[in-house]
């Protein structure tokens, strides 16, 4: 068995260094819920983990620019308790709701929920619609991405030897938008998306849609950002004819596996009728927010 080393540095700067010189596996831990439950399982044997739940700049929400940067470390109960992220964006929200039972989103995060490099993670999808961008720090310096390019696979990311996610920035929220995100479950609580689905759009002051993301996660070996589904918004007041585009490009978008939650047809089918249901509701919150 391998000699676990733990460090919890108080710079993200050192937090980097660790893990670059890292000469076997090495693991950020920032909630904790995924990677002990890896290590209990014996899906991982990491030689160093790397705690970053001392470094300040990654504990807080701040709002910048109209928007918010949620930092690494912030958990998903802290994102849900900040009024004015939730009023902001409540698609984003009703993933982070999703992550496990009250006492796992105390300690996860939605960095954590993304770098898992799940296709079914409940955060990442609306992360995506919302626009949310990575500050990533590593030994080449400082840079910045969209949410969407680091899921690599299961289990993988683009990340770099060496590099972590200090924050997220949600940007401020144009007028007259609403965003929405829900999943199929074979238990109301405590599992893992069938199928999830999130959706982004805005409209103009006759209600017509003049912007949309929408992406669908567990459909694929990563979250899928299907521009059929937005193209069948745009240019609608999200009617019925509008929804059944939209619920057909999302099912034709679907690439899934066969296993004990689901079948592929089911899956493919429960991504239409998702995409529809979530497309009015997001379509109501931006009415209302209008």
């Amino acid at each position: 068995m391998t000699e676990l080393r733990y460090e919890a540095p108080e710079s993200l700067k050192a937090a980097s260094a660790l893990m670059a010189n890292a000469p076997g596996l090495a693991r950020v831990f920032a909630g904790g819920t995924d990677v002990i439950v890896q290590m209990e399982t014996d899906l991982i044997e990491p030689e160093l983990l790397v705690d970053i739940k001392r470094i300040p700049s990654l504990r807080t929400i701040v709002a910048e620019n109209g928007g918010f940067r949620v930092g690494a470390t912030v958990s998903g109960m802290e994102m849900m308790e900040h009024a004015a992220l939730c009023a902001t964006w409540p698609g984003v929200i009703d993933g982070v709701k999703l992550i496990g039972s009250i006492q796992v989103k105390a300690r996860a995060t939605v960095a954590g929920n993304l770098c898992n490099g799940s296709p079914a993670a409940d955060s990442v999808p609306p992360m995506i619609t919302a626009g949310a961008i990575a500050r990533i720090v590593g030994p080449a310096g400082t840079r910045e991405a969209p949410v969407e390019s680091i899921p690599a696979g299961p289990g993988k990311t683009t990340l770099a030897k060496g590099e972590i996610i200090e924050s997220f920035f949600l940007p401020a929220r144009p007028k007259n938008a609403g965003d929405a995100y829900e999943r199929f479950t074979p238990r109301t609580e405590m599992d893992i998306a069938v199928v999830g689905v999130a959706i982004n759009l805005t409209l103009d002051n006759s209600g017509f849609c003049t912007a949309a993301k929408v992406a669908i996660g567990a459909v694929a070996p990563t979250v899928l950002v299907v521009k059929e589904c937005a193209d069948a918004l745009i240019g609608t007041k999200v009617d019925d004819a509008a929804l059944d585009k939209l619920a057909a490009a999302a099912s034709a978008a679907c690439r899934p596996i066969d296993d004990k939650r689901g079948t592929k047809e089911f899956r493919i089918k429960v991504a239409g009728v998702l995409a529809r249901r979530v497309a009015q509701k997001a379509l109501e919150r931006a009415r209302h927010i209008a």
